[in-house]
């Protein structure tokens, strides 16, 4: 979606949707996160610098729900199941 349209711009009749400020933004959010790293975010920069090798701390926590899902994956791969093609549907229990 063209920025100007996200921050309300109306498109009328005629007019382009994407307008050469837009392709801007667009082209500067692609700069941004072709320079940061796919999994954690920090900047390449940042991230590969020699001197930060012992300046990040990394916590280990579990998403319940993706535990959920591994489970019923790993027992439907384990009854004979064909993991190819799989989406898994997570939703909350009732009464939760």
């Amino acid at each position: 979606m063209p920025r100007s349209v996200f921050m309300g711009r109306v498109v009328q009749p005629g007019e382009p949707l994407w307008l050469p400020d837009d392709r801007a933004w667009a082209l500067a959010l692609a700069q941004v996160e072709a320079d940061r790293c796919p999994d954690c975010g920090t900047e390449w920069g940042d991230a590969t610098a020699p001197e930060n090798e012992f300046e990040f701390d990394a916590e280990v926590i579990r998403c319940h729900a993706c535990k959920a899902s591994a489970t019923r994956v790993k027992a439907f791969q384990d009854g004979g199941g064909n993991p190819a093609g799989l989406h898994v549907h997570i939703k909350r229990r009732k009464g939760v």
